[in-house]
């Protein structure tokens, strides 16, 4: 057969390959033939320096081969290839509109390389490759420039946070964002401070200020994505770390079964060990202290100056054209930092008005974010006139049902967080709603009436005030808070741990003096035992005492005395079931000065010890399982006030109740049936369901089930030999049967 003939190219190629294996091996004996290569590369780069675009198709491919070689072993010649690095910057920023795709790709390609080599550092390689990701119009070039760009940081961060970097790289774009505030280079800006906010990467008050500078500018997109930043960026990382757990899971019982049945090889040995390697990161990770991840809202330096500029800049402003879309989102984040950090921006209330309509699109949204913007710091005379208008335009007998329903959970929503804001003829009059014929509309007024019921009993009439907040009342359990009046901070359940202290100290009072008045029977018992005659020295040291003492002498009888020990007796151990129903009154109508007294009292002189902290978190938790279960009448007006303070309010919360009491229709009640159900084409049996479900997991049948299926006229020999077997072949026949099970089967697995 004749040889092939083999064209140059593919001689230079194979050439440059094997001389590229060589130098690794012994640079020292390559020196001449990798500087006769470096000759040939600086030719052919002052030729693409000087006309790029006219560059032949094999000058191209011979170049990119080149570049290939002297990337890989410049580590190793690093005198004669020190310009090499500047070279391909000074190529790539002069001509990368122009340069073939190929070629470019593999200068970007090399120069990543020579970073991983440590012939240049990140911040050389950053520098030269973030100014083409902004300026390129070749979008596969962004695209691979961008990749790399996020790579090359989060390998930079690996091990180690590299600050320096992280600061360079940071100042680099917060520059960006702000020197042209109507362009749209910022974009960059926002995609990449996102992504390595995600990834967990950046995680300090730096890149939110980056963002912050976004949302202030000029151009829409770029606000657009510093305002999604804000809104959605935590949860973007929370969903990143559970899709990083789950797809670490290794099934250990899996790949240990598969190297007992399988032929025993060191790649399936390698394998096992990997798995346990990974196991044991996982367990490392588990036990691995938490790391505080502050959410971005709260890291944004003034708040306060934040707000009002985003406020005045994109809403209040009329000439800004923003659409209503871009605009409810600015709206969004606004009052998300007005109800996080309680600020007070008095006109954004008087904005909301011309919204509060049932004709304006997307309402229900702007319902929501009045709810958001509503803390106890805000003056109820702003909020008053929006619920007066939410009522007279949203709540009418004339409205349809769902806009009903819809005002009357807003005005809940935002009476839950400021509930002075509600004058009681308006309240009476929404209360009253709940005899109405649509189910929605009844669940928002009940839901209005209970809040109330919580927080300001005394603007309900007597008749729906209900039984426990009448009694709450009168024992001024309820106090209603004055308007900028805020709760006394502490110590979460203390009041629940100082409770707990005190009945121990009177159940250990109460067995002292039970087993006190048990001795002195036991002693008294005794002594009637041994002498029950007359003692005339008792009589006359008893006289002495009493004449002593001036005082009266109790001759009341045995019985009488024993009687209240023993009802004291049942009290204490809780045999009563009337002692045990008074005694929570007691306890929850104890006078609220004193309580708070004992309170101050143990967090200010008593060190808690790891039992008590201990006994404290058993506390909350059962305080939790009784509030869930509704065994005790919880008090339920701080969670009630600050509710989605950090979630936030949205409007499917508006239109909750509207939507539950709307009936479903058939279509939609099998939806919700089958939903998180698994998907079947046909009907099949269990067995064939797990059958199916094994085969596409990979794995093989039983033994016995391939013996079941195997042909008869196989099976007939073997079993015509074992009936002819006589006893001493059977016995044999046993007996290696289990020696071979022993030693793991015919392939000796388990020796």
């Amino acid at each position: 057969m004749p040889k092939r003939k083999v064209a140059a190219l593919e001689k230079v190629e194979a050439d440059l390959v094997s001389l590229q294996y060589k130098i690794r091996r012994d640079p020292r004996s390559y020196a001449q033939e990798f500087y006769d290569q470096w000759l040939a590369y600086d030719a052919q780069r002052q030729i693409f320096v000087s006309s790029p675009a006219t560059a032949s198709n094999e000058d191209v491919k011979k170049f990119h081969d080149l570049v290939d070689l002297v990337a890989h072993v410049a580590n190793l010649y690093p005198e004669i290839t020190a310009p090499f690095p500047d070279h391909l910057k000074e190529l790539l920023n002069q001509h990368h509109a122009v340069l073939d795709k190929e070629l470019r790709e593999k200068i970007v390609g090399s120069l990543v390389l020579l970073k991983r080599k440590d012939v240049i550092d990140s911040t050389s390689l950053l520098t030269t490759l973030f100014p083409i990701l902004i300026n390129t119009p070749s979008k596969t070039l962004r695209s691979l420039l961008y990749t790399k760009i996020i790579s090359d940081l989060r390998e930079a961060n690996n091990k180690t946070t590299n600050h320096k970097l992280n600061r360079t790289i940071q100042t680099v774009l917060h520059n960006l964002v702000t020197s042209d505030r109507t362009s749209t280079k910022g974009m960059w800006a926002c995609r990449i401070t996102r992504e390595l906010w995600r990834r967990q990467v950046w995680n300090d008050a730096r890149p939110v200020d980056v963002m912050k500078e976004a949302c202030l500018s000029d151009n829409e997109k770029v606000v657009v994505g510093g305002v999604r930043f804000f809104l959605g960026g935590d949860k973007e990382r929370e969903e990143a770390l559970e899709d990083d757990a789950s797809d670490d899971d290794v099934d250990l019982k899996k790949v240990k079964h598969q190297g007992t049945i399988n032929k025993k090889t060191k790649k399936r040995s390698k394998q096992y060990e990997k798995a346990i390697e990974k196991i044991k990161k996982q367990e490392k990770k588990k036990h691995a202290p938490h790391p505080l991840n502050f959410s971005a809202l709260h890291l944004i330096h003034d708040p306060q100056g934040f707000a009002e500029k985003l406020f005045q800049k994109h809403l209040q402003n009329t000439k800004n054209k923003f659409s209503l879309e871009n605009k409810l989102l600015v709206l969004q984040l606004v009052t998300r930092l007005v109800g996080l950090h309680k600020l007070t921006i008095i006109s954004l209330y008087s904005w909301f008005v011309k919204y509060l309509s049932p004709k304006q699109a997307n309402v229900t949204s702007f319902l929501a974010s009045l709810a958001q913007a509503t803390h106890n710091l805000v003056p109820p005379d702003a909020i008053e006139p929006l619920i007066v208008k939410i009522a007279n335009e949203f709540v009418s007998e004339a409205s349809a049902v769902e806009v009903c329903a819809a005002g009357i959970n807003s005005i809940r929503e935002v009476a839950m967080r400021q509930p002075l804001c509600m004058n009681e003829t308006l309240l009476q009059d929404l209360v009253m709603y709940q005899k109405s014929k649509d189910k929605g509309v009844v669940m928002a007024a009940k839901g209005l009436q209970s809040l109330y019921r919580e927080v300001y009993p005394e603007l309900l009439q007597k008749k729906f005030r209900g039984k426990q907040a009448t009694m709450d009342l009168r024992s001024g359990e309820i106090k209603l808070r004055r308007f900028g009046e805020e709760e006394e901070g502490g110590i979460e359940g203390l009041e629940l741990l100082a409770r707990y202290k005190e009945e121990q100290k009177k159940k250990k009072a109460a067995e002292e003096a039970e087993e006190d008045e048990n001795g002195e029977k036991k002693a008294k018992k005794d002594d009637d035992e041994e002498d029950d005659g007359f003692n005339s020295d008792e009589w006359e040291i008893g006289s002495t005492d009493s004449e002593s003492s001036g005082g009266w002498i109790d001759v009341s009888s045995d019985e009488e005395d024993d009687g209240p020990a023993k009802k004291k007796a049942r009290k204490s151990k809780g045999g009563d079931d009337d002692d045990d129903d008074e005694a929570p009154d007691l306890v929850e109508k104890e006078d609220p000065a004193a309580e708070a007294e004992r309170i101050t009292k143990l967090a200010t002189t008593t060190i808690l010890t790891p039992a008590d902290l201990a006994k404290l978190q058993e506390l909350r938790r059962e305080a939790k399982l009784d509030k869930m279960l509704g065994t005790t009448q919880s008090k339920r007006k701080k969670e009630l006030i600050e509710k989605h303070i950090e979630d936030g309010v949205t409007a499917e919360d508006i239109e909750l109740p509207a939507m539950l009491g709307k009936k479903s229709t058939k279509e939609e009640r099998v939806a919700l049936a089958r939903d998180g159900k698994p998907g079947r084409e046909e009907h099949k049996s269990t067995q064939a369901i797990r059958k199916s479900k094994k085969e596409a997991e990979g794995k093989s049948t039983t033994n016995k089930e391939k013996a079941r299926k195997k042909n008869f006229l196989m099976t007939i020999g073997k079993a015509r030999a074992k009936n002819k077997r006589s006893l001493v072949e059977t016995k044999k026949a046993l007996t290696n049967h289990i020696a071979k099970s022993k030693q793991g089967g015919r392939r000796r697995n388990g020796v």
